[in-house]
Formats: C-alpha cells, structure tokens, sequence
C-alpha cells in the first residue's frame, strides 16, 4: 500500500481557487513595479550545482546528485545564481545591472519548524555601479514595495558592519564572532555579556528610532564606525523624507549569519506575520559588489487570505 500517495511533503503545500488569485495578484502588482524602476527580469534554473552556494549549511538545502554523479541542490536562493548570470552571460552588459525575478526557492527547515520549505520570492539585485545610489535605490523601492504589499507594515534598517567592525576590534576569531552572533540578533543580554565586554556587549541595545543615533555617537571611536552611522543615518532620512518616520526602526545590532552580507541590511514586516516578509541588504560574493531584496510573496498572499 502506497503511504505518501495523497499528501504533500512537510513544508509544502497545495494552493486553490483564491489562494491561487491571491499569489499572482502579488507577483503581477511587483513585477509590474520592478519592470515601472528599469528592472529586467531573469529566471534562473530550479537545479543547481552545490558549489554555487556559499553561506548555506548543507543540512538547509535540498540535495540530489546528476547523470554524472556531480552533487547539485534544488536552488535555496536567488542572488547567488543571478550573481553567477552577471558573471558569466551578463559580465560585459553596463553596470549597474539592474534584475529581478520571481520564482520560488527551497530550503529544508528542521522537521516541525512550522516553516515553509517551498518560498514563492519576487525580488531585485542591483549589481555594480555606484554604491552610495544604489544603496539608496534599493532601500527606497523596499519602502515603497512594503507598503504597498502591506498598510499595517514596518521598515528595518541596520548595518552588519557594526558587528563585524566591533567582533574585530574585539580580537575574535571567525568562529569566536559566529558563537556570539545568535546573542546579538535575538538581543540575549546576559549571555552575551558572559563572552564580551564593551561596545560590541551594548549593540543589541541600541535599537528604536532616531535617538538610537545619537546614543551611538558616544560608543563609536574609530572613524570606520563614525562613517557606517552617517551613512545609515542618510539612509533614514531617505525613508523619513517618503513620509515613513512613524514605520522606521533603527537596529544596530541587526547582523546576518551568511558571510556575504558588508553593508546596509533592511527587513519588512506587515502585521499578523512574526517575520520579515522582504528583507535585503548589500552583499559581496565572488568580488562581485550588490545589493537586493526578496518579497516572501508566499507569507503576504497567506495574509492577504486572512483579511
């Protein structure tokens, strides 16, 4: 007797009638909005080689091997192959590229997780070119995509420079800084004051609005410091000046566990979801500089279905 025959896998699910409505509804609206900025879109393949992803813990990733018996994986993300489109194909196209992209990624999350495995994503990258425009760019149609996803919505911005610039600083190795950056992402005050002491022990703390600016400004010494919290402040009066000031929280201690993150990072989230439905940020990977984002367009079309 056949045992699996008449369900779907943990983490995926079918869509019907409205669910279904609801989806291409949200893919439609940001593809339009993308192509509306100068986007191209690009689609990527569902398979790729596992050597194409750095910053993924196998364990997170669907894996199968090809005819030849090379290792490959059911793609987990979509801005490592469309850095690998700008590599090869795309290399001698001017900078900056400006892409996006619908299409979903997969990634195994611990049995029970109570987490999609299957992610319907709509997204951009902006590859090359200036970096300070860029950056503003791609923070502003962020903003812009939020709120039209979302009218109960809030806009997060951050910088792992912070982290990675004070773990330094701190003497810590590699290994040392990735032990303790669970710490500072959830805020865990106690045990992260067990492992560090000063500026880098207070990150998690300077977390609000515009005042977290200026309690920074007397932790921070090196200009290295001074110079990413001028920056993200622009970057917050480019979003108080779109009429977000009352959306906007400022979280210095917003940091990422894959490596490829440098710069600006930014997270939206819309009420009735406990986590981000777009996030982004600026990334570097195989030299390659970059920023983008992704829509969980599968979270926001769920939602739409609770209203």
């Amino acid at each position: 007797m056949k045992k699996y025959n008449l369900i779907t896998p943990e983490g995926t699910r079918d869509l019907l009638f409205d669910e279904c409505k609801a989806r291409r509804d949200i893919e439609t609206k940001l593809m339009n909005l993308f192509k509306e900025e100068g986007y191209s879109e690009v689609i990527t393949p569902f398979l790729e080689f596992y050597d194409s992803f750095n910053g993924f813990p196998q364990e997170s990733m669907y894996k199968l091997t090809d005819s030849k018996g090379r290792l490959m994986v059911i793609r987990p993300d979509s801005t490592q192959p469309i850095i690998r489109l700008a590599e090869t194909r795309l290399k001698d196209e001017p900078r900056p590229l400006k892409l996006c992209y619908n299409q979903p990624i997969y990634r195994a999350n611990p049995k029970d997780a109570g987490r999609d495995d299957e992610i319907m994503q709509s997204g951009i990258e902006i590859i090359g070119g200036d970096i300070k425009k860029n950056d503003d760019d791609a923070v502003r149609l962020a903003a812009i995509t939020l709120e039209k996803l979302a009218e109960n919505s809030r806009f997060e911005i951050g910088n792992c420079s912070f982290f990675n610039i004070l773990a330094e600083e701190a003497g810590l190795s590699e290994d040392e800084a990735e032990e303790i950056r669970p710490f500072v992402e959830t805020k865990n005050y106690p045990e992260l004051s067990k492992c560090v002491k000063g500026t880098l022990a207070e990150l998690p703390k300077l977390f609000g609005g515009y005042e977290v600016f200026a309690e920074a400004e007397k932790l921070f010494k090196t200009n290295e410091l001074k110079t990413a919290l001028e920056r993200l402040r622009e970057v917050y009066c480019g979003l108080r000046d779109l009429g977000l000031k009352n959306k906007i929280t400022v979280d210095l201690g917003l940091t990422n566990k894959r490596g490829y993150y440098t710069g600006i990072l930014f997270n939206g989230y819309a009420a009735g979801y406990g986590k981000p439905v777009l996030s982004g940020g600026r990334y570097c990977i195989n030299s390659t500089e970059g920023i983008g984002f992704a829509v969980n367009v599968s979270a926001v079309a769920a939602l739409r279905g609770k209203a």
